[in-house]
């Protein structure tokens, strides 16, 4: 997915990690990030609840973009249709609740993302995409996210992978793990650094605890229902709020004590030891390097290549205007809850 917004904010996240050891009180440390929402396009725009990246974090492992999107009643909005638009220095990860898209790419891919189904895009150097939701779909619902490439990867070449996740129950709760590993499943999709991502879903009185690797920072965004981080510092957890456990947990219980069922995606990941600055639609390493990568856009640079077969009006997104000024430096701060 691309970010449509007019005037973005060009964000310097500097890695700073949270602690999860327990409070004087003896309560595991979490901070609660609650989401703005962001239209996506013009006036019958979808509506995205947009957690990662904010002032209070900027990344969660290499977890740096996080938007969740519907239930979306598309004869109201018009859905999803994403011209040509390019990536640099990222990896997309798409994962749909409801609904069905059609995604084509400058490798000439063209996948459907359904839900319960991984689609993840490498961008490396450079590529377009497009994401347009079927005529079929008359609902929309899922998450897009962005997980940053390290340094020795930024430049990597272009890849795309699909995979699907078989479910798997413990209790009553199921699960979807779709990449890293978590309750004894493991994806085979390969990451560039060590992470984690899954969805659940707890029934009304069931709870499940986590085996984590405590070398890992942890957010969990919640889609439906709510849910608690049990022994911990924060408050139940509403629908699109996410809360960020950092390192140093084994185990992470969450419950759900409400009347109905909730979903819950998780994302973890070790921390991330680059500092990147994220404008865009673009993941790099200094102001030059996004200038640089707006302008080959523009000319139509044979670095992002051409996405055939896309039938909307616009065959080229158009980049915003960067700012007049350099960077504002947006700090990646604990939170204290």
């Amino acid at each position: 997915m691309s970010n449509l917004e007019a005037h973005p904010a060009e964000i310097d996240c500097q890695t700073e990690v949270e602690n999860a050891d327990p409070d004087h009180d003896g309560s595991l440390r979490v901070e609660v990030l609650t989401a703005r929402d962001v239209p996506l396009g013009g006036p019958r725009a979808m509506t995205v609840h947009r957690t990662l990246p904010q002032r209070e974090r900027s990344l969660i492992g290499a977890w740096c973009f996080a938007d969740h999107y519907g239930p979306d009643d598309v004869s109201a909005t018009g859905g999803m249709d994403v011209p040509p638009h390019p990536h640099i220095g990222l990896q997309t990860v798409s994962w749909l609740f409801t609904g069905e898209i059609e995604h084509r790419d400058t490798m000439g891919n063209r996948a459907m993302v359904r839900p319960g189904e991984l689609n993840l895009m490498t961008s490396g150097h450079g590529i377009a995409h497009t994401e347009v939701s079927t005529q079929d779909t008359t609902v929309l619902h899922g998450v897009q996210l962005w997980v940053a490439l390290p340094a020795g990867a930024a430049n990597t070449a272009r890849d795309f992978a699909h995979f699907v996740p078989q479910p798997i129950t413990v209790g009553d709760v199921s699960a979807l793990v779709f990449l890293g590993s978590l309750l004894g499943s493991t994806s085979p999709v390969d990451t560039f650094t060590p992470l984690v991502g899954a969805e659940l879903r707890i029934p009304s009185g069931a709870d499940i605890t986590l085996d984590v690797d405590p070398g890992f920072e942890h957010g969990f965004l919640v889609d439906s229902g709510r849910v608690e981080i049990v022994d911990s510092t924060a408050a139940t957890l509403e629908r699109t709020e996410l809360g960020y456990v950092g390192i140093g947990a084994d185990s992470i219980t969450l419950a759900n004590r409400g009347d109905d069922d909730t979903r819950v995606i998780v994302l973890g990941g070790a921390p991330f030891d680059d500092d990147i600055i994220m404008w865009w639609n673009f993941v790099g390493r200094s102001h030059e390097e996004i200038v640089a990568a707006r302008e080959e856009w523009m000319a139509h640079s044979e670095r992002f290549g051409q996405v055939q077969g896309y039938t909307g009006e616009i065959q080229h997104l158009p980049a915003p205007t960067l700012p007049g000024t350099r960077l504002r430096a947006r700090e990646n701060t604990p939170g204290r809850a």
